[in-house]
């Protein structure tokens, strides 16, 4: 049974850092691109970013390059998403999701498993 288990999420003031983090079980973790997605409170889930299988590459949403790095473990089956220069807009349940793919993909309905998330709030 494929798990992907969010954890690190909480409250941070807005200028702040966080560093989540996905442990996956019962899948072969490096064969799978891993993403991470957030959804807001009466908002679509939109895409993060996503890392490569080997984790040579990462791709980012536009609202978040340049303060949020992902990074991945694979003997550890784990991936993170640090997040730095947090904003109040940053406020989202996080999730990761596991993509059997060969290349990062920006749409949640690709991806082929899903945590059950972790709430991130940002106040200013």
């Amino acid at each position: 049974q494929v798990q992907l288990a969010e954890s690190g999420g909480g409250l941070v003031q807005a200028g702040g850092s966080l560093r989540l983090s996905c442990t996956a079980s019962g899948l072969p973790f490096s064969s799978y691109i891993m993403g991470w997605f957030r959804q807001a409170p009466g908002k679509e889930r939109e895409f993060v970013g996503a890392i490569t299988r080997s984790g040579s590459l990462t791709t980012y949403a536009d609202s978040v390059k340049g303060r949020f790095t992902i990074s991945r473990d694979n003997a550890k089956a784990m991936v993170y998403l640090q997040m730095n220069s947090l904003k109040p807009e940053d406020t989202a349940v996080y999730y990761c999701a596991a993509d059997r793919s060969a290349t990062m993909r920006i749409q949640s309905r690709l991806y082929d498993y899903w945590g059950r998330g972790t709430q991130v709030t940002v106040f200013s």
